[in-house]
Order: C-alpha cells, then sequence, then structure tokens
C-alpha cells in the first residue's frame, strides 16, 4: 500500500469532530464559510416577547456567535403563559430579558448571550454608536448606514408579518437550481480528446447505448465542424440535419442515450457565455477602488471578471453533471473528467481572489471554492422601510389578500395603541392608500383579527414566524441563497403566508 493510499485510508476513517457532528446536517447546506460566519455574528434583539425568543431558538441551535437581548421589562403573567422561554409564574417578576437569556443558552452551550435592561429609547439618546457591533438586528428603527441589517417583525393574535431592511446586501451563493453549463459548444482538452477518441462504430452493442449523451453531442459537434470549417449548426436547416446526423450515430432503434443527445442538441450552438446579470456586476464602482478592506464579495467578483477575461471566456465550470442515460462507468469517467477540469478552474481563479488578510485561510479556500461555483449575487439592492402608496395600490389589485393583511398590520403599528377600534384600524389603513384606492374586500377580515387580539402574542404564531424570520436571517448572515425582499405576510387562521 502505498503512503498516499495509507493517508486516504486514514482520513476516511478518522472520526468527525464534535462541531463537525453537531452541525452536520447544516454543513451540508451552507458548508464550513456559512457556519464561520453564523459563529462569527452578533445579533441584537429587541424585547424579549414569544416572537423573539422563538426567532432566537432557531438561531442559538445553529451556533451564532452572540446574541443580546435588549428589554427593560419585567415578566408578566401574560409573558408566562406565552413565552416558552419563561419558568411559568417563577419567572414572573424578573427581568425578561435575563430569564430569556439564562434559558435560550441552554440550548447551545457555544453561543454567547447577554441581557441588556436598557430601553432603547434611551440608547438612541446617549449612545447611538451601540448598534454600530451587530450583524443584524430585530425590531429596531433603521436609521442610517452606520446601522445593522434589521429584521422587523408584526404580529396580532393570527397574523403576522416581517421584513428585512439592508443598505446593500451581496450573494455570494445563490444555490441556484439552474442547471449548470456543461460547455458542450467549449469542449475542454480532456473531453473533447475522450470523445473523438471513441470508435463508435465497432463499439460494443452495451456499451454503446450507455455512452453519456454529452460525449455523444461533443463528438458530433466536432465532426460536424470538421466539416463545416468550424462553425456549429447555424441555420434551421443546419440543426435539423445535425439532430437526424445524431439519431444515424444509432445502431439500435431504442438507443435511449442518443434521444437524450437529440433533445440536448441545441447546447451545441447555444454559447456558453458570461450571463448577463453577473456581467453587469463586472462594471461596479466597487472593482475599481478594490482594496483589502473591500468586502470579500467583491474580491470574488473581481476574480471571476479577471477569469473571464481568458478564453473560453465563460464561467469557472461546475463540476456537477445532471442525470443522464449512462451505466455507472461511463457516467463515473464523465464525472471524473468534469472534476478535475473543475479543479484546474479553481486553481486558476483562487490565486486572483485575494481576501482580506484578517480572513482565516480555511475560510479564504472555503469562499474560493464557492466564489468559483456562484458569484451571482444582488449587488446594489436598497430596501425601504414601507412600500409606497402606489406600490401598495398595485399589491392591492395583485395579491388582495395578503395586502389586505398587509395594510392591516401596519394600520396597528401607524395607530400605536393597546385597544384600536376597527373604525379606527379602518381609517389608518386607508391612508396608506392613494386618493380614490378603495382598501381589499378582504381587509374586513384582516381588521376583524387585529381588532380581536391586537395585543396578543400567540405562541403558535410566535413559533412559526420564528421559524420563517431565522431562516432570513440566515440568508443575511452567512450570504447565501436569496432572502425575501419584500413584506412577508402571514395567516394563521387560513393558513397561508403571502408576498406583498
Amino acid at each position: 500500500m502505498s503512503t498516499s493510499e495509507a493517508i486516504d485510508i486514514t482520513t476516511a476513517l478518522a472520526q468527525p469532530d464534535s462541531k463537525t457532528r453537531r452541525y452536520d446536517r447544516q454543513l451540508r447546506l451552507w458548508a464550513a464559510s456559512g457556519q464561520s460566519a453564523l459563529e462569527n455574528s452578533r445579533l441584537l434583539v429587541i424585547s424579549g416577547s414569544a416572537t423573539s425568543t422563538s426567532v432566537l431558538k432557531n438561531l442559538v441551535l445553529p451556533g451564532i456567535g452572540h446574541f443580546t437581548i435588549l428589554d427593560p421589562a419585567t415578566v408578566s403573567p401574560r409573558d408566562a403563559g406565552n413565552n416558552f422561554f419563561l419558568e411559568g409564574e417563577s419567572s414572573i417578576g424578573k427581568s425578561r430579558a435575563q430569564e430569556a437569556v439564562r434559558l435560550l443558552a441552554e440550548l447551545n452551550d457555544g453561543v454567547e448571550g447577554r441581557a441588556d435592561t436598557s430601553s432603547l429609547q434611551h440608547i438612541l439618546d446617549t449612545d447611538p454608536a451601540y448598534f454600530a457591533s451587530y450583524t443584524l438586528a430585530l425590531d429596531l428603527l433603521w436609521a442610517d448606514e452606520t446601522l445593522p441589517t434589521l429584521v422587523v417583525v408584526n404580529s396580532a393574535g393570527f397574523l403576522g408579518e416581517f421584513f428585512i431592511q439592508f443598505h446593500e446586501h451581496t450573494i455570494i451563493d445563490s444555490h441556484s437550481e439552474t442547471a449548470p453549463s456543461l460547455r458542450i459548444d467549449k469542449a475542454f482538452p480532456a473531453l473533447l480528446d475522450y470523445a473523438t477518441s471513441l470508435d463508435f462504430a465497432s463499439m460494443d452493442p452495451t456499451d454503446h447505448t450507455h455512452v453519456p449523451y454529452v460525449v455523444i453531442l461533443v463528438r458530433a459537434l466536432a465532426d460536424w465542424k470538421a466539416a463545416h470549417d468550424g462553425a456549429p449548426p447555424h441555420t434551421p436547416a443546419d440543426k435539423k440535419l445535425f439532430k437526424e446526423r445524431v439519431q444515424a450515430m444509432k445502431i439500435k432503434f431504442d438507443e435511449e442515450n442518443f434521444d437524450e443527445a437529440e433533445a440536448q442538441a441545441y447546447r451545441c450552438w447555444t454559447e456558453t457565455r458570461v450571463p448577463p446579470d453577473i456581467a453587469a456586476l463586472f462594471d461596479d464602482p466597487q472593482l475599481r477602488a478594490l482594496s483589502p478592506a473591500s468586502p470579500p464579495f467583491f474580491h470574488l467578483l473581481d476574480a471571476l471578471r479577471q477569469f473571464t477575461l481568458a478564453p473560453p471566456h465563460t464561467l469557472p465550470l461546475s463540476s456537477t453533471l445532471p442525470d443522464m442515460k449512462a451505466n455507472t462507468t461511463s457516467y463515473i469517467h464523465l464525472q471524473k473528467l468534469y472534476k478535475a477540469r473543475a479543479e484546474e478552474d479553481k486553481a486558476a481563479f483562487g490565486p486572483s481572489s485575494r481576501c482580506p488578510s484578517t480572513t482565516p485561510s480555511s475560510t479564504r479556500s472555503s469562499r474560493t471554492r464557492t466564489g468559483s461555483r456562484s458569484c451571482a449575487g444582488r449587488n446594489g439592492a436598497r430596501s425601504t422601510p414601507t412600500p409606497r402608496r402606489w406600490v401598495r395600490a398595485a399589491a392591492a389589485a395583485s395579491s388582495p389578500k395578503a395586502t389586505a393583511t398587509h395594510l392591516a398590520l401596519s394600520a396597528l403599528a401607524a395607530l400605536a395603541t393597546p385597544h384600536p377600534t376597527v373604525a379606527a384600524l379602518t381609517a389608518a389603513a386607508q391612508a396608506l392608500l392613494p386618493p380614490g384606492v378603495a382598501l381589499p374586500d378582504e381587509f374586513a377580515d384582516a381588521v376583524g383579527e387585529i381588532a380581536r387580539a391586537p395585543t396578543a402574542d400567540l405562541p403558535n404564531t410566535a413559533a412559526f414566524l420564528g421559524g420563517l424570520v431565522a431562516q432570513e436571517a440566515i440568508k443575511m448572515i452567512t450570504k447565501q441563497y436569496v432572502p425575501i425582499d419584500s413584506y412577508c405576510v402571514v395567516d394563521l387562521v387560513e393558513t397561508w403566508t403571502g408576498i406583498v
């Protein structure tokens, strides 16, 4: 046994460390780079309500670094009855923040929790810089660009909504479900050599039936280009003839792999190029003023831009292959070819990806892998605290039920009274729409629930919102997946969610 083989076996048999075992499932979702972002995050939560602690539960368990609950209130009998992270009657009269922090901290000993019994208004008046050290805040008035990302949650009875406010959010890995490019029209040398080396005419019939369609198309395109001065099929007649030639390569009428090849033949004349939305990011002004202090996203974006300047002028190749008609041997061989080329592209992409020197090398390596796979993100997106009147009017026409609930909750927030009447809520909601635009018919049901329980923080609503909000918070912190950029409305009376 060689030394390298011994090392591979030792590595395979090695037991994962305790952190890997604890976070195994989520590491599959957002990898080591996402977990590192979570563990270095600092969250500020305004109030220790049932909804707030439900959100925190779903962030403490996956391992955020630190959370602070800012709440001067003491635990009331109502709190003790609806908040899972209070100890019933024994918590009544104690600090709500301290009680919630104590019980939340029991969920994960790797997370630091702190209770701050100051009032929000006092901090805003005396220490505005207080908020700058936090990665994300839950339920805080958004003031300027020095403040962190804000998630605002509103609920009343069985209704609720939340929205995210951010100044600019970049996504390093969107985990797009779009099928990766196979670069059939720009086959890399190893793939081209393999496809052209096969002798289809004398191949065993069983092997012939299991040649992957990628290999069939690369070979067919190479033969076509050899007979047409290096040009792929262009005209409709050319494309039809090309497909006929693919079908003519069959030795049996029922070879499904050749049928797959014919169905995927468009890849031979559709040029693989940088998608327009990613190409547009290359013009971002921040790339012209790149420095060690620039966010990692822009270092990755610049590295990607430089990579695409060289032939074949595409994004780095993905090693992911779709399912196709092939036997195990053929499929694995093709997978190895793509994986080897993807590693070469990663090596070419990586050295120019100069993240700040303070970034740990393991995280930089992970970012390089992630960035070479997907640097597509939203750049320069800005959110606003409340949709403009005409936006609400358009939403009322297209999504009347969700908009009605949003208007009712917005009216409750605008009135800021514990006992609003239906008439007062209706008037406040109407004021949020342009003159002449009527409230949706569904508004009557929503406003009735709001008036019935304007201050009720119900455990089931809190639990449902807690899961949704934590999910979006993780997207913002890890800069992975695409977060909701509008109001997400929840109705647990009829059990539906909507986007306004």
